[in-house]
């Protein structure tokens, strides 16, 4: 975390310094600006890889004319930082399709057994009425709310995992949205297994009435995936987190390569 903190505090300051030197930029004449070495330093930038001066959204909307620089060969800084980077982009997408895969598949296990629990529910039902035996339980109540939320949120993870594996891997899409699709899938699925372990704790507490010692030592061994999920989630942001920084046009810098190697950790 504390890394993650650093890199951000990093990137903040290397941002403030963009925008002061676009601030200069903007009022010079394309005379002045040929003359600063603004250019070839722009293109070196581009090929370099570094976010904070290529960022389209940064120094593109302070200093229009930097979109328009073309070098020797006659090309926009966006052309010479996609033909350097394709095998980059290619890295990029497979690690986000493993990803996306691996978390799909865990999200569609939870609502096939949350879906399946919602009618198997504890204690049966009624033979007269058809109601549950423990509808006026709160423990009851507990349960079928948790199991709700587990499967609303492991339907809404799968979504966005299935997003990122139908998405057409635009230059622009890994610097917003498919970072976005990705965490917030990973946050619902967390979100989705909690309450899952809830529901379980819910379940047992009301076959178990009175058996406090045997109900506490589960809420504890069901609190053990919980805080390895978030443990995960903790890497699989600090990985997004490095992902952005060092991507631009959809392209990543040499931070790529470390970024399979945070999540396998």
């Amino acid at each position: 975390m504390k890394h993650i903190y650093e890199q951000k505090l990093i990137h903040r300051r290397a941002v403030e310094i963009v925008h002061r030197i676009s601030d200069e930029l903007s009022t010079l004449n394309a005379r002045e600006l040929i003359k600063s070495g603004a250019i070839p330093a722009f293109f070196q930038a581009v090929q370099h890889g570094i976010t904070e001066i290529v960022n389209i959204w940064e120094l593109g909307t302070l200093v229009p004319e930097c979109k328009e620089f073309v070098n020797r060969n006659g090309e926009t800084p966006q052309q010479v930082f996609s033909r350097d980077h394709k095998q980059l982009a290619k890295e990029g997408e497979e690690w986000m399709k493993q990803t996306a895969q691996s978390y799909t598949f865990v999200g569609a296990l939870i609502i096939t057994i949350m879906f399946a629990a919602g009618f198997t529910i504890p204690g049966g039902n009624n033979q007269d009425t058809g109601f549950p035996i423990f509808l006026r339980k709160r423990l009851f109540m507990v349960f079928i709310l948790s199991d709700a939320i587990s499967l609303f949120s492991a339907c809404t993870s799968v979504s966005m995992f299935l997003g990122i594996l139908t998405s057409r891997y635009a230059e622009e899409d890994f610097l917003k949205s498919l970072p976005t699709k990705l965490i917030i899938g990973i946050c619902t699925l967390l979100i989705s297994i909690t309450a899952m372990m809830v529901a379980f704790c819910a379940a047992v507490s009301i076959m178990l009435q009175g058996r406090w010692w045997v109900i506490i030592l589960l809420v504890l061994f069901a609190s053990i995936p919980i805080e390895a999920a978030a443990n995960w989630r903790t890497k699989i942001d600090a990985a997004l987190h490095a992902l952005q920084n060092s991507c631009t046009y959809g392209f990543c810098s040499d931070e790529k390569g470390q970024i399979s190697q945070r999540c396998s950790e």
